[in-house]
């Protein structure tokens, strides 16, 4: 009876989980919308647009750039400066040419040139405004959580602190860059190497409802023990920008989306609005921004003992082979990590993860201009 019960429970499950269909909400919008990407600031060096489109409802996130158009900026001086494209959707500045400056107002210009879709964008002209130095970037070690008797896991909080004595920045965004130092725990050829990987949240604050435009304490970044940040030497470069009102209103709705909606559209919403637009048709709809600001950065770097960080390499070791012998499939599927020659008798130690046997898989083996390793 008892069997004959679970037999009928199971049948009632997978009746169910047959009938479960993709939800996909019907909506108005165009499939696909013009995503614009992009950042000028007033500091030496290549500015990038990036121009792709959306991915349709209910379908897999993946990129598509829009190549071959034709992309330049103008400024109220009545200069343009045309951009270039370097990979696919990806259109930059000659450095040599263009350099934002403080106080002028800038416009971004856009021709597709499909041959079935072909359309005219605009940016609404963008001042950009000063931004004041950032003050400090420091860290502070949390405890993660403790042990009787065994070492507690700590974490690192990176913290900011800046103020504009002109009160002329209100709205701040920040933007940083990591680059970490890892070293393998096995003397293979590439042993050394340096990672580095961009922000991915919304750091953004607005000082214009509260007295002093002054911010201390702001949690740029939690570096947790599961990752290997730590382990050797870390840095972490902070970009500081400074928002009109209608860029950190832009930002805020796009963060308050992202936090409260989650996956649900894997693109920006249209509710949050752009400042570019369609010269052709002014009802299609343009996803993104583009962003013009001065930028005033801080780096530093954390060189510290944390405890309960995670081994990456505890399971590295997969075999031993012993004997001076061919490896089948070494270096394809298999790589040594450990050589012994000496007998009795020689072996070596192997490992199906290459990760584990060759840092740039990661990384780089050349070490940053601006790295400073202790003496």
């Amino acid at each position: 009876m008892k069997l004959t019960r679970q037999i009928l429970l199971l049948s009632i499950l997978l009746f169910f989980n047959s009938c479960i269909t993709q939800f996909i909400p019907h909506t108005t919008e165009d499939k696909q919308l013009l995503v614009v990407e992009g950042l000028i600031t007033d500091q030496p060096g290549v500015n990038t647009i990036k121009l792709s489109r959306s991915s349709p409802l209910g379908t897999r996130n993946v990129a598509m750039p829009v190549k071959g158009c034709t992309v330049s900026i103008s400024d109220d001086l009545g200069n343009t400066f045309s951009l270039t494209e370097t990979v696919p959707g990806t259109y930059v500045t000659n450095p040599a040419i263009f350099q934002g400056a403080i106080g002028r107002k800038y416009i971004l210009h856009i021709n597709t040139n499909g041959p079935t879709n072909n359309h005219n964008y605009e940016s609404y002209p963008a001042e950009m405004k000063p931004v004041p130095p950032i003050d400090s970037v420091y860290y502070e070690k949390v405890t993660i959580a403790e042990y009787n008797g065994s070492a507690s896991q700590e974490g690192c909080q990176v913290y900011l602190n800046t103020h504009d004595p002109t009160s002329q920045c209100k709205y701040y965004r920040w933007e940083y860059i990591e680059t970490w130092k890892i070293v393998l725990p096995y003397y293979v050829t590439n042993n050394t190497c340096w990672v580095s990987d961009n922000s991915d949240l919304i750091n953004i604050k607005n000082t214009s409802v509260i007295e002093e435009d002054k911010i201390n304490r702001y949690p740029i970044n939690f570096i947790s023990n599961v990752t290997d940040r730590l382990s050797v030497k870390y840095s972490i470069l902070v970009n500081q920008y400074s928002l009109s009102e209608d860029e950190y209103l832009y930002w805020e709705k796009l963060q308050n989306f992202s936090e409260q909606v989650g996956g649900l559209y894997d693109m920006i919403p249209s509710a949050v609005p752009s400042n570019v637009y369609c010269t052709d048709d002014p009802n299609e709809k343009v996803l993104g921004y583009f962003s013009v600001s001065a930028n005033s950065s801080k780096r530093i770097f954390i060189k510290d003992r944390f405890t309960g960080l995670v081994d990456q390499y505890k399971n590295c070791a997969a075999d031993t082979v012993y004997g001076n012998g061919p490896i089948q499939n070494l270096n394809y599927t298999v790589w040594v990590i450990v050589t012994v020659s000496m007998p009795p008798p020689p072996y070596r130690v192997t490992t199906y993860t290459k990760g584990c046997a060759d840092c740039t898989v990661r990384g780089t083996t050349a070490e940053p201009d601006f790295w400073i390793d202790d003496k």
